[in-house]
């Protein structure tokens, strides 16, 4: 990449947002989601060289299933499947399915299906399997492999530096994420404030670790705990969001307030951890970025380092749940597309979330991560919100109409929702009452049960 000559203006920052604007038949779905790998007779994480490593998955996708690689410095990092998704490696070798954006869930969902198809047949031959949860239940961090990617090594330095656990985020968590678009800035206030507001149901619902360290805890979700701890500059609720007048001009406020990491020249990440995009974006500042100034695909790469519990990155990113099991991956895609796509649904959704306030929210994530769906946000409790926006999301898909082979509208994704809801069990206290009763404390039967 060389540097552009005209850096990028405050207004065509803002500009570059409203670009990415869709009319409603044009709307799409992007799903990701992580999993943890692991030998099968260690019950361990693995590294990136070897026989059974990630590189070897890697090299066995790209050739069985025709699949583009991409290198770093030599070694393969990703792959680009010919159906338009993607997969890439997290820090800690945690394999993420970037999917294609489709029409419907439908859809999604058979490309979830084909692609853990696909790393069952990998997996098996190389004597490993797949963890479906939001934080690894036995590793430390020391037991996990750094994959390497440039970016990863400068994160790895500037993490401790800001909080304690970001180094738990980068090695020992995996999530769930649903992209959607908006039709304008009003559209996009109202999704974003929405479902930033709503976040922490969405934690309570998919709360899915509840083992750390080998041990069981007393927090429903370790993942969405570590997150409140791990960088208060790029983490969280932006407050800015539930301002009156926010709009793409405020966002882009607060992406350039949000520390730098890296800037990405001639196939290398240069590190400028902790520096100011704003002071990027004046060539007065060259000297304190290697010569360079900011260029629009330099923002593009900041703004994949902004992590708040919803991100606006020319979609909205969903970002509260824990991974989960095969079963449940849909669901997340269902609850967000049910709850914001459909403009009955999106009216009644806001109406709830414009109960709380910011400090309302930040608190909730924290009672989300700890009591799951017996937290609170302000004074309500969030299993009651989460059965409401469920009935709510039921709504929205159904007037969606979109139907399967079968003649089912996308509200059969909504069903392990509707199970934990029934039950008012989160998957994390259903590991709970069998590693207690059914396990005798073997915190290793947790493979067993998480494995895909």
């Amino acid at each position: 990449m060389t540097d552009n000559k005209l850096s990028p203006s405050f207004s065509s920052l803002v500009e570059w947002f409203s670009s990415k604007e869709k009319e409603p038949t044009d709307w799409r779905i992007g799903t990701e989601h992580e999993k943890f790998i692991f030998s099968l007779d260690r019950l361990s994480p693995v590294a990136y060289e070897g026989d059974s490593g990630i590189e070897a998955i890697l090299n066995y996708l790209s050739k069985t299933y025709d699949m583009t690689p991409s290198r770093e410095q030599e070694k393969i990092i990703a792959l680009k499947t010919k159906d338009g998704a993607s997969i890439s490696l997290e820090p800690g070798g945690q394999f993420e399915l970037s999917g294609n954006i489709v029409k419907t869930i439908h859809h999604s969902c058979v490309e979830t299906n084909k692609h853990l198809e696909q790393m069952i047949d990998v997996t098996a031959k190389l004597g490993l399997g797949m963890l479906g949860s939001g934080f690894h239940p036995t590793a430390s961090r020391s037991d996990i492999n750094w994959m390497p990617k440039g970016r990863y090594k400068i994160m790895r330095e500037y993490m401790p530096k800001v909080g304690n656990l970001g180094l738990d985020m980068m090695l020992r968590t995996c999530t769930i994420q649903t992209n959607l678009d908006y039709r304008d800035e009003k559209d996009m206030r109202r999704k974003f404030k929405t479902s930033l507001a709503l976040q922490p149901v969405a934690t309570a619902l998919f709360a899915n670790s509840p083992i750390r360290d080998g041990k069981l805890t007393n927090v429903q979700s370790n993942r969405a705990l570590v997150w409140t701890d791990t960088d208060p500059d790029r983490c969280g609720v932006p407050a800015c969001v539930f301002e009156p007048n926010f709009g793409y001009e405020r966002w882009v406020d607060y992406v350039l307030d949000v520390p730098m990491y890296f800037i990405y020249r001639n196939g290398k990440y240069l590190n400028v951890a902790g520096k100011s995009f704003r002071r990027f974006l004046s060539s007065d500042y060259k000297n304190e970025f290697f010569g360079y100034t900011a260029s629009m695909s330099d923002f593009e790469d900041h703004i994949t380092t902004v992590f708040p519990d919803v991100r606006l990155k020319g979609y909205l990113e969903m970002r509260g749940a824990d991974g989960g099991p095969w079963s449940i991956i849909c669901a997340l895609p269902a609850l967000w597309v049910g709850l914001l796509y459909d403009s009955e649904a999106l009216e009644r959704a806001e109406r709830i979330a414009n109960q709380f306030t910011h400090k309302d929210v930040v608190n909730a994530r924290i009672s989300a991560a700890k009591s799951g769906l017996k937290g609170q946000i302000g004074s309500q409790s969030i299993l009651h919100l989460a059965s409401q926006l469920i009935e709510i999301a039921e709504i929205g898909l159904k007037n969606r109409g979109n139907l399967n082979k079968k003649g089912e509208d996308e509200t059969i994704f909504l069903k392990p929702l509707k199970t934990i809801i029934n039950s008012g069990l989160t998957q994390s206290d259903v590991v709970r009452d069998l590693y207690l009763n059914k396990w005798n404390q073997d915190i290793n039967k947790v493979f067993d049960y998480y494995k895909y």
